[in-house]
């Protein structure tokens, strides 16, 4: 080979640079894209697709979209000063905003959380990524209908001898017809160690040709009847029981508790329980037929599922599993917690359904965590699930004192 076309050192290096470069520039782009339709989307909800994505991952993890926005604008300013300057100086001012956006929808959230008396943990805001891998301290079967065993986590403080602790059912999420009690492993571990006793139930769900309308809100009466029989056994104060769900566990959880408290709900078995000490409904569906116009993420194959048909079909039964259909004066005290980018149970009707129990003289409480979608628990250490958390808490346990 001549020494004409052999490559000097230097012009290796400079192709390795501009190679190096471009990568940079790719990276840069797509990170800066990612950030921005989420940044966007959870600023602005009604934005097509990005106002899907940006309300759940800008709102649960705030911190991690800035710190990938911030990337971004190294990668981009990086090749700004490389010669890309168009370009460089585009993305890098677009992922310095994302950056800042982000960061202010953290800022927001962390003081949220210190004004509902959050003791945060910024360790779990970064690796609470999902459901902790925790163990409940006993699983025992609750009931069984048509011989199909249905199953209960128990999550339990420690015992100190003379005292009882207060107590709650939690019903999972999923529509009605899927998940399962694990779900809330994380919630029961927490809420056990701050003492409270958890009992995370499973109940019948829905299949296609098996709705559920009249058999799950039978099986949280079980459930409830279960806890209380067993109360003394698990230490458990049997005038501090709570019923409470998430989602459509919330919508089952209120639906089943007010029912008991007006009597048009009675056990398939044995004697009925008292009526829950209080409820908890977490991101709810208040009204089964709103839940069916809204067709939201779901909603409306959840309802049909669950009722067995549409509202048409089946006014009865839609009426007979809405909360809203058991507004009355006396009912228990009602904690509703709710993402204020909740497109499905949306802010609004949890705050008018609120706003009509109150009117009913129910003591009520309705928070609104800010960027919060529904399902806003699912990442465990993210600032909205540990201000929901303490939230509950504090409701379980300082407000029934």
């Amino acid at each position: 080979m001549s020494t004409s076309t052999r490559r000097s050192p230097s012009a290796r290096t400079g192709r390795a640079v501009r190679i190096l470069r471009v990568v940079a520039a790719v990276l840069a782009s797509f990170l800066g894209f990612l950030a921005l339709a989420i940044v966007l989307g959870a600023y602005f909800p009604a934005i097509p697709k990005a106002g899907v994505i940006g309300p759940v991952l800008g709102g649960q993890y705030p911190f991690h979209i800035a710190l990938m926005a911030l990337v971004a604008a190294v990668l981009s300013w990086s090749a700004w000063r490389g010669g890309l300057v168009r370009w460089g100086r585009a993305v890098t001012v677009v992922t310095t905003l994302c950056t800042v956006g982000a960061l202010a929808i953290g800022g927001i959230q962390f003081q949220a959380a210190r004004s509902a008396g959050v003791d945060i943990s910024l360790g779990q805001v970064f690796t609470g990524l999902g459901y902790p891998a925790v163990d409940p301290d006993a699983t025992e079967t609750y009931a069984s209908p048509g011989g199909k065993p249905l199953k209960v986590d128990a999550y339990l403080p420690e015992k100190t001898p003379g005292k009882k602790v207060p107590a709650v059912v939690l019903a999972h999420a999923g529509g009605f017809h899927t998940f399962d009690k694990s779900d809330l492993r994380g919630t029961g571990r927490w809420l056990a160690d701050h003492g409270v006793a958890v009992f995370a139930v499973d109940y019948r769900l829905a299949r296609p040709g098996h709705p559920t309308w009249d058999k799950a809100p039978q099986d949280l009466v079980s459930a409830l009847s279960w806890v209380r029989k067993n109360a003394d056994a698990y230490g458990v104060d049997g005038s501090r029981i709570s019923l409470g769900g998430m989602s459509a566990g919330g919508t089952l959880a209120m639906n089943t508790a007010y029912r008991l408290h007006n009597g048009t709900i009675e056990a398939a078995e044995g004697a009925t329980p008292a009526p829950p000490a209080s409820v908890i409904g977490f991101y709810p569906g208040t009204d089964v037929t709103e839940m069916w116009n809204d067709d939201v993420a779901g909603t409306r194959e959840a309802a049909e599922l669950y009722t067995g048909g549409t509202p048409q079909q089946y006014p009865d039964r839609y009426r007979e599993v809405s909360p809203t259909s058991d507004i009355r004066a006396g009912l228990p005290r009602t904690l509703l917690v709710v993402g204020d980018r909740d497109r499905s149970a949306r802010p609004g009707t949890i705050t008018a359904f609120g706003d009509a129990l109150r009117k009913k003289g129910v003591p009520t409480r309705v928070e609104e965590l800010p960027f919060a979608e529904h399902a806003f628990d699912d990442a465990y250490g993210s600032l909205t699930s540990q201000t929901s958390r303490r939230i509950l808490l504090d409701f379980l346990t300082k407000d029934a004192r």
